[in-house]
């Protein structure tokens, strides 16, 4: 447990290093667990290297699929077939290859609109975990994926939207994105996320250099709220660094 409440700072090379380092502590942690496992997957760029290794053969013969059950932080508000659906792209890239389609729980975005799309996956959690309300002894997931947005949000919570503050539900509509796609979203609350063993974000590129100084200088954005009741880690490469710690810390 990280009993400071500060993320785990965890330097690597590059992408592929970073994909390579996600993906040996995703194993830890179904490893570590010989029950039922539960990983909340993100969206967005940043898993993709990841999911391809989960997917391919040095990796996929190491999960145990008959236990792991795949959950999502946050989900745009499209058709599954859509290609700015967060799960199928998951699913296309690794899941739907080996994990029992009942194993598989995407955001539904079938329903009237967001608010009613996050009632029914609020449901589908509670169900999984057998109460509504979240026990700080035992995790809601065994891990939660997590990335950061150029404007320092993470999931769909966007800073200034009320979702940051949602203390209560577990899910919810955001009505609007801050960044592009300009797409209506349903986004886990910050407890919801925080109920878990592992909390990982991935901040890989050039690009991210920005929002990772100001996340590192403190700035109260979504991603620096979004903290693990037990473990929080942040998984940078090199070009994502600041230049004042190049070099990692």
């Amino acid at each position: 447990m990280d009993t400071t409440g500060q993320p785990k700072l965890i330097v690597v090379a590059d992408a592929e290093a970073l994909a390579c380092a996600a993906a040996a502590r995703v194993m830890a942690r179904t490893s570590a667990n010989p029950g039922r496992i539960a990983i909340c997957l993100t969206g967005g760029s940043s898993p993709r290297k990841l999911y391809q290794l989960l997917g391919s053969d040095e990796y996929r013969g190491q999960i145990p699929w008959d236990r792991v059950h795949w959950f999502i932080g946050d989900e745009r508000f499209v058709p599954s077939s859509d290609p700015l659906n967060n799960m199928a792209i998951a699913r296309a890239t690794f899941l739907d290859r080996s994990a029992p389609s009942s194993h598989i729980h995407p955001i539904p975005t079938t329903a009237e609109n967001p608010d009613r799309s996050a009632e029914a996956y609020a449901r589908e959690l509670q169900a999984f975990y057998g109460s509504d309300q979240l026990d700080p002894a035992r995790p809601l997931f065994d891990m939660v994926l997590m990335g950061v947005g150029p404007d320092g949000h993470t999931a769909s919570l966007f800073p200034g939207y009320p979702a940051v503050e949602e203390t209560e539900r577990w899910v919810v509509g955001v009505p609007k994105a801050n960044v592009a796609p300009f797409v209506p979203r349903v986004s886990l609350t910050l407890p919801a996320l925080a109920s878990c063993r592992e909390m990982l974000f991935e901040i890989a590129g050039h690009d991210k250099q920005p929002i990772l100084t100001r996340l590192l200088n403190g700035e109260t954005l979504p991603a620096v709220r979004a903290r693990s009741n037990g473990e929080t880690v942040w998984l940078v490469d090199q070009a994502a660094l600041p230049e004042g710690i190049r070099g990692g810390r």
